[in-house]
C-alpha cells in the first residue's frame, strides 16, 4: 500500500493538530500550578464521555486493529468474545469494584494492595506492573505498532518506532492523563470513523457494489464456518478459543484482571468528577466494545471471502496482511484517513501506557521516599519516568520481540502468568475480611510459578482453561492461609459499609441493554 502526497498532508495534519489540542485542553487555569492529581488523575474532573472513549483508546491499538482482523480471517467470529465479554466485565466492574475504589480514594492499584495488604504486597506488585508495561506492554505497542506501519507503508522500523515514540511524547507529556483522556475522544471518532469506511468498502465490494447488507448476506452464505462463536473441539484454533470454555472462568479473569485491575485502564475511570460520571462513562465503553468486532472482525472474514474470488484482486499472503489489504482498496484521501486513525490508535495506547507507568512509579515508590517533595517536583518526575520509560522501550523492542513470529499471542499469554493471581487479590482484598498479607504475596508468586509449569507440563490443556485452574488454585491458597494464620485485619479490611453499590437507571438500562444484546448475538451466532 502506498500513500500519496494528499495522504501524507492529511496524516500530519493530523498529528499537528492533535498536538495543539492536547496541550491547549491541558493548560491549567490562571494562578493554578499544575500538581500531582492534574497530571496523573486529570484532577479528577473528567467527564463520562472522556472517561468511556479515554478507555477504549487505551484498550484498541494497532496490533489489536490487524492482528484481531487477522484472527477473523482464520477463525472468524469467534474472535469476538474477546470483545463482547469484555463488555458484561465493565458493566460489573462499574458497579461493584470502581465504587469502592473512589469511595477510599485509590490513585493507584499498588496503593490500593498496601492499604489492605501490606507494603510488600504493593512493593512487589508496584515493581511487577512497572516491569510489565514498560518491558512488555510499551514495548509490544511501540513494535507491533511499528511493523504494523512498515507493512502498510515500506517505512523503516526503527524510523516509525522514533516517529511513534516521539509522537506520543509531544502530546501527552505536558498534559499528562487530561491531555490523553480528552483527546481520545477524537482518537476514538477516528478509529470508528476509519473501522466503519473500511468496512463499508469490503463488504460493498464482496457484494459487487450492492452495498453492506447485500455484503453480510454474502459473507454468511459463502463462509458460515466464520459465523460460529463456539467452535468444535476439531477446530484448529481449539486451543486458543476453547469451546465452551471461553464463557468459563479463565476468560472471564483475563477480562477482570484486563478492565478491573490494570491501572492502564482503571486509571480513566479514577480521575473521574463522579462516581456516577465514572459508571456513564462505563457503560459508553461498554456499547463501544459491542460494536467493535463490526469495524476489526469482520473486514477479516470479508479479506477471506475476496481472497478465495480470483477476479477480486485481493491477496493475503498471511492473516495480517487482511487488513492492509482491505486499505489498498480505499481511493486516495480515505487511505490517509484510515491511515491517520491506525496511527490515532498507536499513540493513544502509548500514551496511556506513559502516564500509568510514570503513576506508579511516582506515587507508589519515589513519593515514599520523598515525603517532602512538592507537588511541581512529583509532575517534572512523573514526566521524566515517561520519557525515560519510552526511551528503554525503543532501545529493547527489537532485541526482545524482533524474533518472535507471533509476538502478540506470545505477549498475552506472558501477562496471563500473573493473572490469576492478580484477580484474587482484588476480588478478596475486596469482598473477605479475612485475606490476609502472606496469602496474597502467596497467591501472587504462585500464579507465576503454577503457570509456568502449566505451560511446561500442560501445553495439552487450552490456555484459557489453565488460567481458569490456576485461578481456583490461587483463591485457595488464599483461603488456606487466612485459616492458618487467623489473624484479625481489624483496620487492614476494606469497608464496604458506606459504599454504595446502586446505580442509577440511565446505568441500569445501559446495563440490561448490554446484556440482552449480547445473548441475542450469542443465540444467532452460537
Amino acid at each position: 500500500m502506498q500513500l500519496s502526497t494528499f495522504d501524507l498532508v492529511i496524516v500530519f495534519g493530523y498529528a499537528i493538530a492533535l498536538i495543539a489540542i492536547a496541550t491547549l485542553v491541558s493548560r491549567e487555569r490562571a494562578g493554578h500550578q499544575k500538581d500531582s492529581s492534574d497530571f496523573f488523575l486529570a484532577g479528577k474532573a473528567l467527564p463520562w464521555w472522556a472517561v468511556g472513549a479515554s478507555l477504549i483508546a487505551a484498550n484498541i491499538s494497532a496490533e489489536q486493529i490487524i492482528g484481531m482482523s487477522g484472527s477473523g480471517y482464520v477463525v472468524g467470529l469467534a474472535i469476538a468474545t474477546y470483545e463482547w465479554l469484555a463488555a458484561v466485565t465493565l458493566i460489573v466492574v462499574g458497579k461493584f469494584f470502581l465504587p469502592v475504589f473512589l469511595k477510599n480514594e485509590i490513585y493507584t492499584m499498588p496503593q490500593f494492595l498496601e492499604r489492605r495488604y501490606d507494603g510488600r504486597v504493593k512493593t512487589v506488585m508496584s515493581i511487577f506492573w512497572l516491569a510489565l508495561y514498560t518491558f512488555v506492554n510499551l514495548t509490544a505497542i511501540l513494535w507491533l505498532g511499528a511493523t504494523a506501519i512498515n507493512a502498510l507503508t515500506g517505512f523503516d522500523i526503527t524510523f516509525a518506532l522514533i516517529v511513534l515514540a516521539g509522537f506520543a511524547v509531544a502530546y501527552s507529556i505536558y498534559g499528562g492523563l487530561k491531555a490523553v483522556a480528552l483527546t481520545d475522544i477524537i482518537q476514538v471518532a477516528m478509529l470508528v470513523g476509519g473501522g466503519c469506511l473500511i468496512t463499508w468498502i469490503a463488504l460493498n465490494e464482496v457484494s459487487d457494489g450492492a452495498g453492506v447488507i447485500a455484503g453480510m448476506g454474502v459473507l454468511i452464505d459463502e463462509a458460515p464456518g466464520k459465523f460460529d462463536m463456539i467452535l468444535d473441539s476439531d477446530h484448529p484454533e481449539y486451543m486458543n478459543l476453547p469451546g465452551i470454555g471461553v464463557l468459563m472462568i479463565g476468560m472471564w479473569v483475563m477480562h477482570f484482571s484486563y478492565w478491573g485491575f490494570n491501572q492502564y485502564i482503571i486509571q480513566r475511570a479514577l480521575g473521574a468528577k463522579s462516581v456516577d460520571e465514572a459508571q456513564r462513562g462505563i457503560v459508553f465503553a461498554a456499547f463501544l466494545k459491542l460494536f467493535m468486532p463490526l469495524i476489526i472482525v469482520v473486514p477479516g472474514i470479508a479479506a477471506f471471502v475476496l481472497a478465495q474470488d480470483a477476479t477480486s484482486g485481493i491477496e493475503v499472503e498471511r492473516p495480517d496482511a487482511a487488513y492492509p489489504a482491505l486499505m489498498a482498496l480505499t481511493p486516495v484521501g480515505i487511505r490517509g484517513l484510515i491511515f491517520a486513525a491506525l496511527i490515532a490508535a498507536i499513540v493513544s495506547s502509548l500514551g496511556s501506557m506513559m502516564n500509568s507507568i510514570s503513576t506508579i512509579f511516582t506515587l507508589d515508590i519515589y513519593k515514599p521516599m520523598r515525603d517532602s517533595a512538592s507537588e511541581g517536583h512529583l509532575v517534572t518526575v512523573g514526566r521524566l519516568v515517561s520519557i525515560c520509560a519510552v526511551i528503554i522501550a525503543v532501545a529493547v523492542a527489537q532485541p526482545l520481540l524482533g524474533n518472535f513470529p507471533q509476538a502478540f499471542q506470545f505477549i498475552q499469554e506472558f501477562t496471563g502468568f500473573f493473572t490469576p493471581g492478580i484477580v484474587a487479590l482484588f476480588v478478596l482484598g475486596v469482598f473477605w475480611k479475612s485475606a490476609t498479607a502472606n496469602g496474597a504475596l502467596a497467591a501472587a508468586i504462585g500464579s507465576f510459578g503454577l503457570s509456568v509449569l502449566g505451560k511446561l507440563y500442560l501445553d495439552w490443556m487450552p490456555f484459557l482453561d489453565r488460567v481458569g485452574w490456576i485461578f481456583l488454585t490461587c483463591l485457595g491458597i488464599m483461603f488456606a492461609m487466612a485459616m492458618i494464620e487467623r489473624k484479625d485485619q481489624g483496620e487492614k479490611a476494606v469497608s464496604i459499609d458506606g459504599v454504595s453499590f446502586s446505580t442509577s437507571s440511565l446505568y441500569n438500562l445501559g446495563a440490561l441493554v448490554v446484556v440482552v444484546t449480547l445473548g441475542l448475538l450469542y443465540w444467532a451466532f452460537w
